[in-house]
């Protein structure tokens, strides 16, 4: 135990080293693929190495390949950094080593998530029975929510999933904005729903569902249909009001894809954006976006507690389950077994932020995407493409594609920010998303003059 504390206080050290160097070290990874291969891929020896000296290694390996995510000049991706008290109680979660699954495996990380996600329905406006599922991401919290929708509308149908499985079953129908993100898509897929069953409706300049072009939500056969909070690209909202007013009426279930756009609803000065998401049967989130908690957490709520149950429950012989009137195992709300106790971090995140540092966090982020639209709106042959409501921004600098792209790379390599490239309506943008707490008003500042210092040396020496 004595190497062991002494290992794990270094290893402290270091990561306390790391944080601390973010200022000033480039963002983006100084080593190329190739050599980390040839730096990581030693020969797996025969005997024990010490782990003192395996972490050395592995720090000195492959450090030059890891990204600077957690500084406050990273907007690639909708990635979010992590907050002090949740990083802190993500170590915990590994020293600790529950496996939240059960409650017999670990009774407190099944009650941090009750208390968990008691508290994000509150902070969110969703209902007060709603049930949760603590998951990898938004991928995964998709597949919870549509699963338990596909449940809940066939039974309503008369088909039991469970028993009979989908072969025979009344045919689906799934309604879904034009830019909805992919892991929609890949949810249905792997829950045996395909592209020909999509009913796809036009979205407008800023990738909003046009509701007035939903289709007849009351049939033909049982129908789900997909709503978004916060466009991955320009982080628009759907008319969430008049789809849930359609759905309702058609007995129609609605899901709300909210991965990030839904912490909207945890602040007074962004609600109005996803007002009526309350009126939804199933949302899906990310709290490693804008809450600011490690690597992975995805949140999925559901407002049919039976449906969602029924959904992913199982039953052996072997394991030790509690009466779900006196607690919940885990894993009857989740399409995993075994897992990592992830409602720790975010315990931690929320009650180190309280409501109104949650709200600070989102409208921080928020205002910083506001102050890149304008400083960089202001430039000559620089278009700021969409209404900058959240934390997205999309420009374009010229006329040409490859202007842009240029552009983006050359941030990339400066190592000021880092910053992703995207399509947006058949043309190149670049894709500027401000989702970490550590983002300050100098590193946007900075990162603005790294972006124009690129804009005009490529303006200068145009891509052929």
């Amino acid at each position: 135990m004595d190497s062991l504390g002494g290992l794990l206080g270094r290893t402290a050290d270091y990561a306390s080293r790391f944080l601390d160097s973010l200022d000033e070290r480039p963002v983006r990874a100084s080593a190329t693929v190739e050599e980390l291969r040839e730096a990581l891929a030693v020969p797996l020896r025969d005997e024990p190495v010490a782990a003192e000296q395996v972490l050395a290694d592995l720090i000195a390996a492959a450090e030059p390949g890891v990204v600077g995510i957690p500084s406050g000049r990273y907007f690639g991706f909708v990635i979010g950094g992590a907050l002090p008290a949740a990083l802190a109680a993500d170590w915990l979660t590994s020293t600790w080593d529950q496996n939240a699954g059960l409650v017999a495996a670990g009774p407190s990380a099944a009650v941090v998530e009750e208390v968990a996600a008691g508290w994000l329905r509150e902070l969110l406006g969703l209902p007060a029975r709603a049930s949760a599922a603590f998951v990898t991401g938004c991928q995964m919290a998709h597949v919870t929510a549509l699963a338990a929708a596909r449940h809940h509308v066939l039974a309503e149908a008369g088909w039991d999933l469970a028993r009979d499985g989908l072969a025979g079953s009344p045919p689906l129908r799934v309604v879904v904005g034009e830019e909805r993100h992919v892991t929609v898509d890949r949810a249905l897929r792997f829950l045996g729903i395909g592209s020909a069953q999509l009913d796809v409706v036009p979205a407008d300049e800023q990738g909003r569902l046009r509701a007035e072009l939903l289709p007849d939500l009351r049939g033909p056969g049982p129908t789900i249909v997909c709503a978004q909070a916060g466009n991955v690209n320009s982080g628009a909202v759907d008319p969430l009001e008049e789809i849930a007013e359609a759905a309702a009426t058609a007995g129609a279930w609605l899901h709300v894809d909210g991965a990030f756009g839904l912490w909207a609803a945890a602040t007074p000065a962004h609600r109005h954006l996803v007002a009526g998401v309350e009126r939804a049967d199933s949302w899906a989130l990310d709290a490693h976006k804008l809450l600011n908690v490690p690597y992975d957490s995805g949140i999925a709520f559901c407002a049919h507690p039976e449906s969602h149950r029924a959904a992913m429950a199982v039953q052996a012989s072997y394991l030790e389950q509690v009466d779900p009137a006196a607690a919940r195992d885990q894993m009857d709300w989740t399409p995993e077994f075994s897992r990592r106790a992830r409602g720790f971090a975010v315990y931690a995140a929320l009650r180190s932020l309280g409501r109104s540092g949650v709200a600070g966090l989102v409208e921080r982020c928020c205002s910083h995407a506001r102050t890149f639209a304008e400083r960089l709106g202001e430039a000559d042959d620089v278009e700021v493409l969409n209404d900058v409501v959240l934390n997205q921004v999309l420009v374009r600098f010229g006329e040409d594609d490859g202007a842009t792209q240029e552009v983006v790379r050359r941030v990339q390599d400066d190592g000021t920010a880092w910053l992703s490239g995207t399509i947006w309506q058949g043309r190149a943008a670049m894709r500027i998303s401000v989702s970490n707490w550590r983002t300050s008003e100098a590193d946007v500042e900075r990162s603005v003059a790294s972006i124009l210092d690129a804009a005009a040396a490529v303006a200068a020496s145009p891509p052929r």
